[in-house]
């Protein structure tokens, strides 16, 4: 009995372990799971190093970034009369060799330069020994070909490009031309200042430099008023002959205002005859011609060239400036087809506007200067006087009015229209300016003044 009793007692204890067996799926499938989630948690990690590491990099070596700078160009200069252009075309003898100064003598004073004045009978003394034979022609347009030829890098041909589809459904590209130059860069992008009436409905615009070289244009601003655009074309596209060079080919602006231009020898580029590097020579017959527009007057420039109704271009003078930009439509029936353009000097604030894509500040009249003789008589003051006022513009709704002659605009006092306009432009759309008018009440002109809050126009 003890022995049954204690047989059964170890019977209890024993305790036999069966292993589990493994589940050969279940392991495989975990298997896969974990290789797949490492190669996952791989891919999101590459792909967050390329992703975050310029931007690591840039804040641990921040790079300058090219700033687009504003365009500006140089104030207006007066041209200089035909004497002086001689005066300075004329060779000087050099001076023979001072004698050495004694070891004892006291240096002389600088001798100060007089100034060339050359009289009519010098002038016509040089102009009888000029031979106006076959060979001084030869020479003379030889010479205006070379001249020309040298002013065609800052002359750019803008093609047009417009998808059209005919009767059959296939697509035709159709192409259009004109003519531009090249204005300014603002340190990313080169200007270029062409005819908007033949480039408005693009697609495209491809731009041919004087090297041959092309690259994509885009349209920056526009000004309605005279049609003309600003295209823009960044500096990484220019060709490597362009950048090349020590400096881009931008063209110098000439003078236009002050006295008459008649009688000075000009050359149009670009496209005058309506064909891509075409060329005319000639001279100005008029420049007083006034157009009126609506806060600025624009100069208009006559030549005797004769050219295509679809011109563009510019006009150089014999310095290598331009003097103006081709414009069509804008004289007489019977003078259709002798290229004339708007003069540079009265255009240039506008281009400035247009190369920094901002808009031009607008009051809204149509005007021009107080004669002398009706100051004179009448007693009207000096001014911008009031010819026109533009529907629902800020000076129609704050009161201002024909006949009105505008002083002043907030602390700047106003003698004439073009005065009038280049203080306007100095100002921004949305400001708030005090206009000051003089308004004929019975026999006199009396003072007012206007708070206005100028618009913006292109």
């Amino acid at each position: 009995m003890p022995d049954l009793e204690q047989k059964s007692q170890n019977d209890f204890m024993v305790e036999k372990i069966k292993v589990k067996p493994v589940n050969k799926k279940k392991l495989i499938r975990r298997t896969l799971i974990t290789i797949s989630m490492a190669i996952i948690f791989g891919m999101v990690a590459c792909v967050t190093f390329l992703v975050l590491e310029p931007v690591i990099s840039n804040w641990l070596n921040p790079e300058e970034e090219p700033q687009v700078e504003i365009v500006a160009f140089p104030e207006d200069r007066e041209e200089m009369s035909p004497e002086e252009m001689l005066a300075e075309n004329l060779p000087t003898e050099s001076p023979s060799p001072s004698p050495s100064p004694e070891p004892d003598a006291e240096e002389a004073p600088e001798e100060t330069q007089t100034p060339v004045e050359i009289g009519e009978e010098q002038i016509q003394k040089i102009l009888d020994r000029v031979v106006l034979d076959l060979d001084g022609y030869k020479e003379l347009y030889g010479a205006l070909g070379g001249y020309a030829e040298s002013l065609r890098r800052y002359m750019v041909t803008v093609t047009a490009l417009t998808s059209n589809i005919d009767w059959l459904d296939s697509v035709q590209e159709s192409k259009n031309q004109c003519s531009g130059v090249i204005v300014n860069e603002n340190g990313m992008e080169l200007l270029i200042l062409a005819d908007y009436s033949a480039i408005g409905s693009a697609e495209r615009l491809v731009l041919t430099f004087y090297d041959d070289s092309q690259a994509e244009a885009q349209i920056k601003q526009v000004n309605a008023e005279t049609n003309l655009a600003v295209l823009s074309v960044p500096l990484e596209n220019l060709s490597e002959g362009i950048k090349a060079e020590e400096a881009l080919p931008i063209v110098q602006f000439g003078y236009s205002g002050g006295r008459s231009l008649a009688g000075t020898p000009v050359v149009v580029m670009g496209s005058p005859m309506g064909t891509a590097n075409s060329v005319g020579y000639g001279m100005i017959t008029a420049s007083t011609t006034v157009l009126s527009g609506t806060d600025r007057n624009y100069r208009l420039i006559l030549t005797d060239i004769p050219g295509s109704q679809n011109a563009s271009g510019v006009i150089f003078d014999l310095q290598g400036q331009m003097l103006g930009v081709i414009t069509n439509n804008k004289t007489g029936s019977d003078m259709r087809n002798l290229i004339a353009a708007y003069g540079i000097t009265e255009l240039q604030k506008t281009v400035e506007k247009m190369s920094n894509a901002a808009l031009i500040a607008y009051l809204g009249i149509n005007g021009g200067d107080v004669p002398k003789e009706a100051n004179l008589e009448f007693g009207v003051p000096y001014g911008a006087y009031v010819e026109e006022v533009d529907m629902d513009s800020p000076a129609m709704q704050e009161g201002i009015q024909r006949g009105d002659v505008i002083t002043g605009m907030d602390d700047k006092s106003i003698s004439n229209f073009n005065m009038y306009s280049n203080i306007l432009m100095q100002m921004e759309p949305g400001q708030v300016v005090t206009v000051t008018v003089m308004r004929q009440a019975q026999d006199e002109y009396k003072e007012m003044e206007f708070s206005v809050e100028l618009g913006g126009v292109n």
